[in-house]
């Protein structure tokens, strides 16, 4: 997958629930059975998701990133705040153009 929050997530969640639905079939409690899947899929995702997790940080990294002059680099948020200025330029009047 290309998105690494989509990937490292339901990695994530795929093992506690087939672990969680492990312990359901073996009759364990169910309240038990969830503490116990969240401990073990934590577990293995500290083992085997290096990749996935490393992913991730520099995914957040890159989104929050400042350049030099202390600001966050956001080309989304440039674009959306040159289309809010391209409205307020149309709505006003003529004589204060």
């Amino acid at each position: 997958m290309k998105n690494p929050w989509l990937s490292y997530t339901l990695i994530r969640l795929g093992m506690f629930f087939g672990i969680f639905g492990l312990f359901l079939l073996l009759q364990f409690n169910p309240y038990f059975a969830a503490i116990i899947a969240a401990v073990i899929s934590f577990s293995l995702s500290l083992l085997f998701l290096d990749k996935q997790r490393n992913a991730l940080s520099e995914s957040v990294t890159k989104k929050l990133s400042r350049d030099n002059a202390g600001n966050y680099a956001d080309p989304e948020s440039d674009l959306e705040n040159n289309l809010l200025d391209v409205e307020v330029d149309e709505k006003k009047p003529e004589s204060d153009k």
